[in-house]
């Protein structure tokens, strides 16, 4: 089948005509065109009211379709058509994209679209929803930006088909470029201007127009740099002043973020605000990014916890061991928390691209906002005379309304009446034309005193807009004030911070803790903490008493170190010394500032840590005794690669009372039992064993009887033992307990594995004993919270009874 030819022929009288035409010149001609357009239509704004071109319509169209603060919200999609059947001959998306910056937040320090729903979010990381979704109407500012639009305050030109018109500019109450700022790329040039605080730059613009001959520094005192609708850190501001100069410039934009404890063990840095259109995903993105290429050391996660309630918060946990200051530098360097913004104060006067300085912008502004009120003072100006004129032929009429009747009813027609009524009273057509079209209702008295009254006010008004017009001072005074009245309306404190040059270098602040030396604490309440030097802290006795000072075991270390911490399940756990927190110095030692150890280590419910000790293999070892009477010497063999390690073997219903780091393997190991039997002897009677043995008989228990205290002392040390008694019943700390403190001399030398001797002797309702423990003087107690306990004096006899306590007390140990 033959395919039928589509095209038209040519017509009979046809004839064809070629023409040579000059490439170079047609694609000259043909570019300038198209830069052209780009360039006014487009990309560049008017430096009048900081508008592009798909703005000013959107904007405009808006006011036209009546969508004003104070009405509904409409769909997006309505606008869009409006804007673009009617005014931007372009794709619907380019409408929308630039509608959705207007009602962005983080993108317009003063927004001129209120919208409802998804409009996006910082940095385009959740795009906006769809324009059928999204609903707006004009923000509050932007009735400012088309004021008295209506009043002849603009010039207007016809629309891409000639059937509507536009404003080739818009009023502008305020100084929009310079607030809103603006961004855009053209042909061979481009414009990226950020945004600034509204009461500053009107503070400005009024200092301007009382002294124009001001100079940039005058300015600068009123607008000494952006400020960004993120907030953020400015930092370094000779870029500012060269771009205010030239018009050319550059400064860098830091996050806000401040070092806080995230969490018990960890300090962190929280980001409440980042750079100007840098949004928390690509910035999360970006540390992974480095954190995997082992480019940024010292992160240990990141997370992100934004919300709409809380605003913009970014938690990067810093690894233990590095200095949040160093890191966070590291990350100013190496992501986008820190980015440059390159000023280029580029926009249309009259029709042509200008590079403007802060003066420059404030004036071009200022000459389009004096233009606008003295437009809008003689708009208003001819439209009262005009009804003044019409009240005072009014008048005339109401003064002989009998012979305007007269007349009237004797004439003709309109024709003949009007005629006459000109001739009789000398008015004007326009004045006899609005008597006659006037109802009769309207010429009683009472209108009559209305009529002369409004005559008055409408002859004042003239009076006032006249002596605006005829007086360069009035004008200026009158756009100073109503200036003033935005900023007192829209103004608002300044958001982002500006700094002279970064406070900290890099190179001041190493990235890494220091491994200095230090020792680790453990507290009779179970707080973890850390000193700041290695040496041991002052005696108690010379420095007074603290709440939590009762150490029950202190260990050398390094900050960045290891230390091993014992627990009653016969688990020995690693605690990296770093995450302890470190203790400030004072002559009392305290953990009042510590951690609870479940912090820092999985414990169950009924286990407990016991002791701490350096993993130090070349020591004599651990030594240990638990409820049941078992004795073990480890062998310090702790392997680096596990965390968690088993010291001993336990019986079941068995655990460890207490745990001690021999330092010389010379020490008394010392059982007491709670039927008040001490056992004492050397711990060299004990063979060390391995980590996974069961350990060996320590103590001979009597029926019913269990090891309530284990401890190794020094012979050659001034050492105590304290015991409190009291009964099997009352247990508790109110109840009313004996105690004795005894020299630990008096007690014997026994064998491994034997009954030992009496250390209390029981008083009347007494059955056992509930503490005890053995060990170098001075010996301090606290209560059950930490609190200082006293104790009492010291009873030379072994097997005495005791004597009632002062205080309930919940824990003892001696000098670490």
């Amino acid at each position: 089948m033959a395919r039928r030819s589509t095209k038209t022929p040519p017509p009979d009288d046809f004839e064809e005509r070629i023409l040579d035409i000059d490439v170079v010149d047609e694609m000259q001609g043909s570019f300038l065109e198209y830069a052209y357009s780009v360039i006014y239509s487009r990309a560049l704004p008017d430096a009048r009211d900081g508008l592009k071109p798909v703005h000013r319509r959107i904007l405009y169209q808006m006011n036209e379709m009546g969508l004003r603060p104070d009405r509904g919200f409409v769909k997006c999609a309505r606008v869009v058509g409006e804007v673009m059947g009617k005014l931007h001959p372009h794709g619907d998306a380019s409408i929308y994209d630039a509608l959705v910056r207007m009602a962005q937040p983080f993108s317009m320090r003063l927004p001129l679209v209120d919208g409802h729903g998804n409009f996006g979010s910082l940095g385009n990381d959740d795009p906006p929803a769809a324009m059928r979704y999204t609903e707006c109407r004009m923000a509050s500012a932007t009735s400012l930006m088309t004021e008295s639009i209506d009043e002849d305050t603009v010039d207007f030109a016809p629309n891409y088909d000639g059937s509507e018109r536009e404003p080739a500019a818009l009023p502008a109450a305020y100084p929009n470029l310079l607030v809103n700022g603006a961004s855009g790329i053209a042909v061979g040039m481009a414009t990226n201007m950020p945004p600034h605080n509204l009461r500053e730059v009107i503070t400005a613009a009024r200092h301007l127009i009382r002294h124009p001959a001001a100079d940039l520094d005058a300015l600068m005192r009123f607008v000494p740099g952006p400020d960004l609708p993120t907030g953020g850190r400015i930092v370094g501001l000779d870029g500012i002043r060269d771009a205010y100069e030239t018009g050319r410039g550059s400064f860098k934009i830091r996050a806000t973020v401040s070092v806080e404890n995230v969490t018990a063990r960890r300090k962190g840095l929280v980001v409440t605000e980042l750079p100007f259109a840098i949004g928390p995903e690509k910035v999360v993105s970006k540390i992974k990014d480095l954190v995997g290429a082992k480019r940024l050391q010292g992160i240990a996660d990141v997370k992100d916890l934004t919300d709409r309630q809380h605003g913009l918060r970014l938690v990067i946990e810093v690894k233990n061991g590095f200095n949040p200051e160093a890191v966070l530098e590291q990350l100013y360097k190496l992501t986008p928390m820190e980015e440059s913004f390159g000023i280029n104060n580029v926009a249309l006067v009259d029709g042509q691209p200008v590079t403007l300085g802060l003066k420059e912008l404030l004036e071009v502004y200022l000459d389009h906002r004096f233009e606008v009120v003295r437009r809008r003072s003689e708009f208003r100006r001819g439209k009262r005379r005009d009804r003044l004129h019409l009240v005072e032929g009014l008048l005339v009429a109401l003064a002989d309304i009998d012979e305007v009747i007269r007349i009237i009813r004797s004439s003709d027609d309109a024709a003949a009446a009007k005629a006459a009524l000109i001739e009789r009273f000398g008015l004007s057509e326009t004045q006899t034309q609005y008597i006659l079209d006037t109802p009769l209702r309207r010429l009683t008295r009472f209108d009559r005193i209305e009529l002369e009254a409004e005559r008055d006010r409408l002859r004042g008004e003239i009076e006032e807009l006249t002596r605006i017009l005829e007086s360069d001072a009035e004008l200026r005074k009158l756009v100073s004030g109503e200036l003033a009245a935005v900023a007192k309306k829209f103004g608002e404190e300044r958001r982002t911070v500006l700094l002279e040059s970064a406070q900290t270098p890099v190179s001041a602040v190493p990235l890494q803790v220091a491994d200095d030396p230090c020792r680790v604490l453990l507290s009779s309440t179970g707080l973890l903490a850390r000193t700041a030097g290695g040496e041991a802290p002052v005696p108690a006795e010379a420095a007074g008493r603290a709440r939590h000072d009762v150490i029950v075991s202190a260990v050398p270390a390094t900050a960045l170190g290891t230390v091993g911490a014992v627990t009653s399940a016969g688990r020995l756990l690693r605690l990296p010394v770093i995450d302890l927190p470190r203790l400030p110095d004072t002559a009392a030692p305290s953990l009042a500032g510590g951690v609870p150890a479940p912090e820092f280590a999985a414990l169950t419910e009924s286990e407990r840590l016991v002791c701490l000790t350096t993993l130090d293999e070349s020591s004599p070892g651990l030594a240990l005794g638990t409820e049941q009477g078992v004795v073990k010497r480890v062998v310090p063999d702790y392997p680096a690669a596990k965390d968690e390690l088993e010291v001993v073997s336990l019986k079941e219903g068995d655990r460890i009372v207490g745990a001690v780091e021999l330092r010389t393997g010379e020490e008394d190991l010392v059982f007491v039992t709670d039927d008040a039997q001490l056992l004492r002897y050397p711990a060299s009677q004990v063979r060390p064993q391995g980590r996974a043995a069961g350990g060996m008989a320590g103590v001979k228990l009597g029926a019913g009887a269990k090891v309530i205290s284990f401890t190794a002392v020094d012979p050659a040390a001034d050492a105590v033992v304290f015991t409190v008694a009291g009964a099997r019943d009352t247990l508790d700390d109110s109840a009313q307990h004996s105690a004795k403190l005894t020299p630990f001399d008096q007690y014997p030398r026994k064998g491994r594995a034997t009954g030992g001797v009496r250390c209390q002797r029981f008083l009347k309702g007494e059955d056992c004993l509930v503490l005890a423990w053995a060990g170098t003087a001075p010996a301090r107690a606290a209560a059950a919270d930490g609190s200082p306990a006293p104790l009492p004096e010291p009873d030379p006899r072994r097997d005495g009874s005791g004597t009632p306590l002062a205080a309930p007390v919940a824990a003892v140990a001696g000098p670490v």
